[in-house]
């Protein structure tokens, strides 16, 4: 027991380099161990990244690769399988009165939450299949948060934990809500941030959740005890979105202050990507090692995380629009990737949402497919499965009101993908 308590002891006084190193001696010895007991399998490597690809025998992980995704490898080429959707199939469904600014899909697929800037969170939360309305969580008056259940101002953005439990949602009033996602009950507010908070990411496979916010800064708190965790700050302007996944990092877009930053949360460090001309206003990672974003310069850049200008630069992607006399591009309002795929979809107000592939080992971005949807397209999702999109519509921006398109619906639309065959199944030689 002593000997237990100070190796404990240690593990809490060490650096993350040390963690890491300990970590990796830890993995290499287990390794070492099995090769003694049973001769490894060749190599195998992932067709995306030319990486090996991960599979276990009886347990033990034989092989690696840095994005291996959920029920199979990762970088599968999912835009080989994936037809152009019909639009007669696209599912629309009504409930918001206002502009739709955020959704998240749950991590088993069978619901979708969205929130709008009629301030009624989880306004509604829906069944995928059927696409009945679940719950609604009404909002309130400005300051009466703590009598009411819901917001009482335009909410931003929500991210949903990984393993289903909770849900969080930010507005425009500086709060972060905590709520139970089976049940709709709210858990708990954070206050902190000294401005709108607009962006929202769980770490996967942990309670652990970062916040953006206009007031420039980042935020981590532990939402199972709910707690503050520290800020880190670093941005000259308004921060427009965030995201996350299993490292102890995330990914921020900087609005006007130009730059895209890596945050190393245990190293209290940052680093800085700079491409884009305009506002960055959305960011995804499609995997460990890669990103995608949009500005309002019309520019959708693909990212590698150990590169500090784009691997690829789509501009003008979605087209030009006549503004007052004047040729502009249309504004790039939402980013998806298919996590740990070749898939990416984006978002404008140009009557379409844009389906591309990322090729050429992600430094190509080429465009596969439009497909009609009439107005801003504020918040888009994959599911898991890939096997649908989700987009959340408005008549004007999540952001602001500079247009409006009155044929639009506010609305939450999901987009079946067909496929001409499953994905390929990769498996070591043996078949294990």
């Amino acid at each position: 027991r002593r000997r237990e308590a100070a190796a404990e002891e240690e593990e809490i006084d060490e650096t993350p380099q040390e963690k890491k190193l300990r970590l990796a001696k830890q993995y290499l010895e287990e390794l070492r161990q099995y090769g003694e007991s049973r001769p490894a399998p060749g190599p195998f490597s992932c067709p995306g990244c030319r990486l090996l690809v991960p599979w276990r025998r009886e347990g033990v992980l034989l092989g690696y690769c840095h994005a291996w995704g959920r029920g199979g490898p990762a970088h599968i080429p999912l835009s080989l399988q994936v037809q152009p959707p019909d639009p007669a199939s696209i599912r629309v469904l009504r409930g918001h009165q206002l502009p739709v600014t955020c959704l998240v899909i749950s991590p088993d697929d069978r619901f979708i939450f969205s929130a709008s800037k009629d301030g009624t969170i989880i306004k509604c939360k829906w069944e995928v299949e059927s696409g009945k309305r679940l719950c609604v969580v009404p909002g309130g008056k400005k300051s009466t948060e703590e009598q009411n259940m819901g917001h009482a101002s335009h909410i931003l953005c929500m991210a949903i934990s990984s393993d289903g439990k909770y849900l969080a949602t930010g507005d425009r009033n500086k709060l972060i809500m905590i709520w139970d996602a089976a049940t709709c009950k709210r858990l708990h507010i954070f206050t902190g941030h000294h401005d709108a908070v607009s962006g929202l990411s769980f770490r996967k496979g942990t309670h652990q959740l970062y916040s953006a916010s206009h007031d420039r800064s980042v935020k981590v708190w532990d939402v199972a005890e709910n707690a503050y965790v520290e800020t880190l700050f670093g941005h000259q302007d308004v921060i427009t979105g965030l995201d996350s996944l299993s490292r102890e990092c995330c990914v921020t877009a900087g609005g006007r202050d130009g730059t895209v930053r890596l945050w190393k949360i245990p190293e209290e460090s940052q680093l800085v990507f700079y491409g884009h001309q305009g506002s960055i206003d959305c960011i995804q990672l499609i995997n460990e090692e890669h990103m995608v974003s949009g500005a309002d310069d019309g520019s959708v850049a693909l990212w590698g995380l150990t590169k500090k200008k784009p691997l690829a630069l789509a501009r003008q992607a979605h087209g030009m629009q006549d503004s007052q006399g004047l040729q502009e591009p249309y504004w790039i309002s939402a980013v998806a990737p298919l996590r740990n795929s070749d898939l990416v979809a984006t978002g404008s107000h140009n009557a379409s949402v844009k389906l591309w592939k990322c090729s050429e080992g992600f430094r190509k971005l080429e465009p596969l497919w439009d497909i009609p949807l009439v107005g801003f397209v504020n918040s888009l999702k994959f599911s898991s499965a890939g096997d649908f999109l989700v987009a959340g519509v408005g008549q004007e921006h999540r952001l602001g009101r500079w247009w409006r398109i009155k044929k639009a619906k506010n609305s939450v639309c999901i987009i079946p993908l067909r496929q001409r065959a499953a994905a390929p199944s990769l498996e070591a030689p043996d078949g294990s």
